[in-house]
């Protein structure tokens, strides 16, 4: 029986549930059951055209998210497994896909395996959990002193990161998002994951890569895909500065990998400024949007950004506040600034829908400068023409800080 592509049909509304329930900043033991707020606003993704949630970490951890406890336990600040299956339940009678955040590359300092790790030393099985320093200290995650590397190298580690991929697929979500998998490198994901598919073959895989050659890594480590930071980075810089040159060559290079696989595509996410902060012209908020919901790829929405959510990702130990703001307690207690932003996503979700081949396109550019660039899309039996204008002038007919489709 073949394995359903149903990625490429999904666009993902993708949640940083901590922020979005408004939970404590730090570990708690008694259980709060927040998780049914995401409930309510299941029929929102309906009606805006999304079928998938793409959700940051719900795992109980020290503080943010990222520093987990305990991979096999709901973060009592969500709720628990009850609270967890009912999200599940009220997904799938939607018919809304899940994704979790794994955060297999590193743990807290405080988790037991790390404890024992360093108690144990170094040279013991023990100690072999995690990553050490040539100097015998545990390694930390990009100088972080609470964030300890796991040693994915280590096959016990392995069977470990596989057997907690594989329980929540057991449970019912269909997707994980491989948090800095960058950091240990391609090929110790590619037995974790082959034990994986062979046990969920529809199982979709996600890595967090931030820099290329990205092709090679899908392709060393048995990932459907990884994040397109470089599509991201060029879009909004495009914009911003009235260099379409960028996007050109974005684009070019965006062509190439989606030889190889399908990337996912975004214009934000929880670890980034909010679109709406980055651009000056609100005008051109919404050819980022329309970019994003015709390129090639699989796009997921970062919650608000729809609705015009701003939000400045700032280097302190707060910074990501304002990127991760709590949410009204259901849709009707958004303000009515973004309607206008949250009906334009709509069409373009619409229109996407209307050709699903825009997830595997071709894509070729001509009549390229500064402030305008033409866009083709394409495969065999299809064909859009997109025509993109952020000059201050009218130009063949195409608005000032507008589009064209044909």
């Amino acid at each position: 029986m073949a394995t359903p592509d149903w990625p490429a049909t999904v666009i993902w509304w993708h949640v940083f549930p901590l922020g979005f329930v408004d939970a404590e900043r730090h570990a708690v033991t008694e259980v709060s059951h927040r998780l049914p707020k995401l409930v309510n606003w299941l029929d929102y993704l309906i009606e805006l055209g999304v079928n998938g949630l793409l959700l940051a970490p719900v795992f109980a951890a020290g503080s943010h998210g990222y520093d987990t406890l305990d991979h096999y336990r709901i973060d009592p600040r969500l709720g628990d497994d009850t609270d967890f299956d009912s999200l599940l339940a009220q997904c799938r009678s939607r018919g809304i896909r899940i994704c979790l955040d794994g955060v297999f590359n590193h743990l807290s300092r405080d988790h037991e395996i790390v404890r024992r790790a360093i108690a144990a030393g170094p040279d013991t099985p023990e100690g072999a959990w995690i990553r050490w320093s040539d100097e015998g200290y545990p390694w930390n995650f990009e100088g972080h002193p609470r964030l300890v590397e796991l040693n994915l190298a280590n096959p016990v580690v392995a069977g470990f990161v596989g057997d907690v991929m594989i329980h929540w697929l057991d449970r019912g979500i269909d997707g994980w998002r491989l948090d800095a998998a960058y950091a240990a490198g391609a090929e110790v994901w590619r037995p974790i994951i082959e034990r994986v598919r062979a046990a969920h073959p529809a199982v979709w895989v996600l890595g967090e890569v931030i820099h290329g050659p990205y092709g090679e890594f899908v392709s060393a480590s048995g990932m459907d895909t990884v994040t397109q930071y470089e599509l991201w980075h060029l879009t909004w810089t495009a914009l911003k500065d009235r260099n379409f040159f960028a996007l050109d060559w974005a684009l070019k290079h965006h062509r190439e990998l989606c030889r190889q696989f399908r990337p996912q595509t975004f214009l934000g996410n929880h670890d980034v400024t909010r679109i709406a902060t980055q651009l000056d012209d609100p005008r051109d908020v919404r050819i980022a949007a329309t970019l994003l919901m015709l390129l090639p790829g699989v796009p997921s929405i970062y919650a608000g950004d729809e609705q015009g959510f701003t939000g400045e990702k700032q280097e302190h130990a707060y910074g990501d506040d304002a990127v991760r703001p709590p949410f009204p307690e259901t849709p009707d207690g958004l303000l009515s600034f973004g309607a206008g932003l949250h009906d334009h996503y709509q069409e373009m979700i619409a229109l996407r829908r209307r050709n699903p081949w825009l997830a595997d396109a071709d894509v070729t550019t001509s009549a390229v400068a500064n402030t305008s660039i033409t866009i083709h899309l394409f495969d065999a039996d299809h064909r859009l023409e997109l025509r993109l204008n952020i000059g201050e002038e009218p130009l063949d007919g195409v608005p000032p800080h507008s589009w064209q489709l044909s």
